[in-house]
């Protein structure tokens, strides 16, 4: 008897078979989406040589006087876009995700908010540069308002959900005593909130100093003017020389950001 009961017993694991066939789906819709893309083998193994060519001609690069004052201006005015974005964009997401917080105000402020916020997600940056561009003209001024409104879609919206996660029971005890809004911000929610927000503004600096690169592309600014204009030039070791100098901006830019967020801690 208990030798059948031991056969009929179910398997441990049951076979999922609605994630099964949807991965089967997936699988079949990117082999069909590959063949309608005009995806070849041939084509991958060209362009393996035409990479191979082009990082030919990369090396060695270029850091002749001219060439290096010319890339330090570009970086300088990132790095400019990148911090006073970022600034704007901190002080901005302040208000705005205390206010689009559920808990903490009534839904015909928090919903207004929140749409507000959705709309400054809803393009990339790029778009939105090539708006500013249009509207504010060539320059960092484009770039940094660009990059301003991608950082109060990003920690705003963080902020808010943020927020909503606290424990409310700090929050009524300093109400209990009679304190004002602000007090209760202060003491009751920013306490619990804080070591978050510095962690979503520190990361979106480091946001900001890459995507400085791309809005610079479309004229609002920065390095990634000097990079488009070097592939336009075919000048592919200056190029090479400005894709290291940002990858070394991006490393040092990690390094403080580790230091930042330990100060919080």
């Amino acid at each position: 008897m208990g030798a059948a009961t031991q056969q009929i017993r179910p398997p441990a694991f049951l076979p999922n078979w609605p994630a099964r066939l949807a991965w089967l789906a997936l699988l079949a819709y990117s082999v069909y989406a590959a063949s309608i893309l005009d995806f070849s083998w041939d084509r991958f193994i060209t362009g393996l040589d035409n990479a191979a060519r082009l990082i030919g001609r990369m090396l060695p690069p270029d850091t002749t006087p001219s060439r290096m004052a010319l890339l330090l201006k570009g970086l300088y005015e990132s790095l400019e876009i990148a911090i006073i974005s970022s600034a704007l964009g901190i002080l901005l997401s302040l208000p705005i995700g205390l206010l689009a917080a559920r808990n903490l105000m009534p839904g015909w402020i928090s919903w207004p908010t929140r749409l507000l916020i959705a709309l400054c997600r809803s393009f990339h940056q790029v778009i939105i540069a090539i708006i500013f561009v249009k509207a504010v003209g060539f320059g960092a001024l484009a770039g940094i308002l660009a990059l301003t409104v991608a950082s109060v879609g990003f920690i705003a919206k963080l902020f808010a959900e943020a927020i909503e996660e606290i424990s409310l029971k700090q929050v009524e005890a300093i109400r209990a005593t009679g304190a004002s809004f602000m007090n209760v911000i202060s003491y009751g929610v920013m306490p619990q909130v804080l070591t978050r927000f510095v962690g979503f503004a520190t990361y979106q600096v480091d946001s900001n100093l890459r995507n400085s690169t791309m809005v610079g592309i479309v004229g609002a600014g920065g390095i990634g003017g000097t990079l488009f204009s070097a592939f336009q030039r075919f000048d592919y070791d200056f190029l090479l020389t400005i894709l290291l100098a940002i990858i070394a901006l991006i490393m040092v830019s990690e390094v403080l950001q580790n230091r930042i967020k330990k100060l919080f801690q």
